[in-house]
């Protein structure tokens, strides 16, 4: 029999005890950080401390660039991460290679389409970043025309999803001009979902998908947490199915070392 393992359940309690935590305590919640700290997730995993969410889901959540490392399977083909000027000269050839013109840019760290740019070519790109007006690290990836965007919120066995339109502007969130209709997710696209989550351990999820003119779907981003705008699901439902799934994966942990 091992000993019971601590449960941290606050930032508060996580700090204060954070140097006598003991391999198989749990952290129950996601951990605040600030920019630049995400090393403490790697730390806490080193130890064998559990996160609940997983310290990975937490960290891919934080990161676009990480996201386009890790999930560039299920992403548009050419979705690269730039962090460096080499990196991007690499990705000029290669676009020019595949005949790629029209490109959309994603900062690190920007969230509800604020940070993202669309360039007519990757020669923009790179003299926007030469001159240092592009922060390093962001995510290129080619434009796609007349795509659709399908928001999915996955709450263990709840599970709906809604189109984001914007006649307007390519950028479909709703707080840019977009509207919201619920749609169907077929078979292919929620094993997707399902794939992309398991991945990198993720309990709960948004997920945003990028539907082609032919039908086909790529993975945009995934995250954590992300507006409720458009989404049947009320705040107080989604609070309560997330402390939920958590409660319950938080229990499992502990009785598994117990």
């Amino acid at each position: 029999m091992t000993a019971v393992p601590r449960i941290i359940t606050s930032n508060q309690s996580l700090f204060a005890q954070y140097h006598d935590l003991q391999k198989g305590d749990i952290v129950c919640g996601r951990v605040r950080l600030r920019p630049n700290e995400e090393y403490l997730l790697l730390d806490l995993s080193r130890r064998g401390i559990i996160g609940i969410p997983s310290f990975v889901s937490q960290l891919c959540s934080r990161s676009k660039t990480m996201q386009a490392r890790l999930y560039e399977w299920a992403m548009v083909p050419g979705t690269t991460a730039i962090y460096t000027i080499h990196d991007l000269l690499e990705t000029i050839n290669r676009y020019g290679r595949e005949g790629f013109d029209e490109v959309v840019l994603k900062l690190e760290r920007r969230n509800g389409g604020l940070g993202i740019f669309r360039y007519s070519s990757i020669e923009d790109v790179y003299s926007q970043s030469a001159l240092g007006q592009i922060p390093y690290p962001y995510v290129v990836q080619p434009f796609v025309k007349d795509c659709r965007d399908v928001r999915i919120i996955a709450l263990n066995d709840y599970w709906e999803a809604y189109e984001r339109c914007n006649a307007d502007n390519f950028r479909n969130n709703l707080h840019c001009g977009g509207t919201a209709r619920p749609v169907e997710l077929t078979a292919e696209q929620r094993e997707l979902c399902t794939r992309v989550m398991r991945q990198n351990d993720f309990h709960y999820a948004h997920l945003d998908l990028m539907v082609t003119e032919d039908g086909r779907s790529f993975l945009g981003e995934i995250n954590l947490r992300g507006g409720l705008r458009g989404a049947r699901i009320s705040a107080d439902d989604y609070q309560r199915r997330t402390r939920a799934i958590e409660k319950s994966c938080c229990e499992k942990a502990a009785a598994e070392r117990t």
